[in-house]
């Protein structure tokens, strides 16, 4: 089904490329979001992912689903936009959905917690952050972020392990922080 969809795009099926972007627009935010954590170039990074996605379909051999080669382009366009930015700006709005429901105090309080935790990875180099949004954030297993980040199981764990530290190490000095993370030391 993936394979023949794909191959619908590449031979120019308006209708099968609006399919494959209805299906994953959302799963393309998701990656974006929780690597970057915030909204500012959201909706360019997402253009620029889909624009690789289309072009790159004519390579796609079936061999992954759909879904997982989709990942691992968004995964590459966000890993790109994090290297070739400048100094990390800070952070001014609020990251937005974390809690649904009717306690606006705890959605206070999650909100202000992502702003200082995307705050803290924003000190991280771009595979640690990539690595460490999609593991620890997004709770994926460690073997499908080292495959869509196309690196070893041994690498991948090795920049969760130290990006861990490195948010631990700050969130210890963060109350806020150190209470989300449940303690962290």
């Amino acid at each position: 089904m993936d394979h023949a969809l794909a191959l619908r795009c590449v031979r120019g099926d308006e209708d099968a490329r609006r399919a494959l972007f209805r299906a994953h627009r959302e799963r393309v935010h998701v990656v974006l979001y929780r690597v970057l954590g915030t909204n500012r170039e959201m909706e360019d990074l997402a253009q620029e992912a889909f624009a690789e996605i289309f072009a790159s379909l004519g390579g796609y051999r079936g061999e992954a689903s759909l879904a997982t080669w989709v990942d691992r382009i968004t995964t590459r366009v966000a890993y790109r936009w994090l290297r070739r930015r400048e100094r990390p700006p800070a952070r001014l709005e609020l990251v937005a959905e974390l809690a649904s429901g009717d306690d606006p105090e705890r959605t206070v309080w999650l909100r202000e917690v992502a702003r200082r935790l995307y705050a803290l990875l924003d000190g991280l180099e771009p595979k640690q952050r990539v690595a460490y949004a999609l593991c620890v954030l997004d709770e994926r297993p460690l073997v499908e972020v080292a495959a869509l980040m196309e690196s070893t199981l041994v690498a991948t764990k090795v920049r969760v392990f130290r990006a861990r530290r490195f948010v631990e190490a700050r969130a210890a000095r963060d109350p806020l922080l150190r209470e989300y993370l449940g303690g962290a030391r």
